[in-house]
């Protein structure tokens, strides 16, 4: 037997040993979802320049739809790509109930996924926050996956956040915290140093998700908290400020289907010499510093 015809079948073997209803999970990826999730996800790769060759990366597991896909998508790069990096599937049990634990290991064993699961005890920690329980709760946990993530040898996490989650919040700082800025694709840790954060769904809008998520018939927690039982209810009865601004946006992509895509674009193209003021880190510019500079008589093309 020649050495490719060895391959072939040892290639072979292995799609036999992989589940079928795995192997539709994944071609539903691939095929059906291609311009919708897949080439996104690829494009954020490329123009964000979020794998490098050696990349050790802790893919972190919320038990939620986007973290899943999150997953399965990087396991397809990794078979498919010409990257070489590894891949460490990482989740954090902050004291789920044991019905939502058993979800997630479902869903890991249905779509393949070999997650490591480590504990803490977050929810107690913040259960009888009455401010933002919600912020700090993700501050927190984003502290243990860094911590458990450079334990096992990796320089990178990545997270689930996708476009909508990017465009919710430039609407968010601009209405509800008077500033203008998003949600990056990349960035440095400033407490672990050589770690850094990746958001290689950034591209993929939700109503992609869902759609995969329907498809392929998988349920999957509606948010990674204690009090996932009560989301529903919440959101209906008071909803949060991220709610409150993704239902805005559906409001306005009825008549307006770009909406999204110009709240994406608008913090792509800002034009300095338009605003009123900006800062980077302590610097601070105000239009007033230079407004003569600019004036007719100044020399200076406008």
């Amino acid at each position: 037997m020649s050495e490719s015809t060895h391959g072939k079948s040892i290639d072979a073997l292995r799609r036999q040993e992989i589940p079928e209803r795995q192997r539709e999970i994944e071609r539903s990826i691939i095929k059906t979802y291609r311009k919708s999730i897949w080439r996104p996800f690829t494009k954020a790769l490329t123009e964000y320049d979020l794998i490098q060759s050696g990349d050790r990366i802790a893919v972190c597991i919320s038990g939620g739809k986007d973290s899943m896909l999150m997953a399965k998508l990087f396991q397809e790069i990794q078979k498919h790509g010409k990257i070489d990096f590894d891949l460490v599937f990482l989740c954090m049990d902050p004291g789920y109930a044991p019905a939502n634990r058993q979800l997630i290991e479902e869903n890991a064993a249905t779509l393949g996924i070999p997650i490591e699961f480590f504990e803490s005890d977050i929810f107690d920690a913040v259960v009888d926050i009455e401010q933002n329980p919600c912020y700090l709760c993700a501050r927190m946990r984003r502290g243990h996956l860094y911590a458990n993530a450079k334990e096992r040898g990796c320089n990178k996490i990545a997270l689930g956040h996708h476009f909508d989650d990017v465009i919710e919040t430039i609407l968010m700082g601009m209405l509800y915290s008077a500033k203008v800025e998003t949600m990056m694709p990349k960035l440095h840790s400033q407490n672990f140093e050589g770690m850094e954060l990746i958001r290689p769904m950034y591209l993929i809008k939700e109503e992609a998700v869902k759609a995969w998520r329907d498809r392929n018939e998988l349920r999957f927690l509606r948010c990674a908290c204690k009090f996932t039982e009560m989301c529903a209810t919440f959101e209906e009865d008071n909803p949060s400020k991220r709610e409150e601004i993704k239902g805005l946006i559906s409001k306005m992509r009825k008549t307006n289907p770009h909406v999204d895509t110009n709240i994406y674009n608008s913090v792509k193209n800002i034009n300095l010499r338009t605003v009123i003021g900006y800062h980077k880190d302590d610097w601070t510019y105000n239009f007033l510093d230079d407004y003569d500079d600019y004036s007719p008589n100044s020399g200076v093309e406008k």
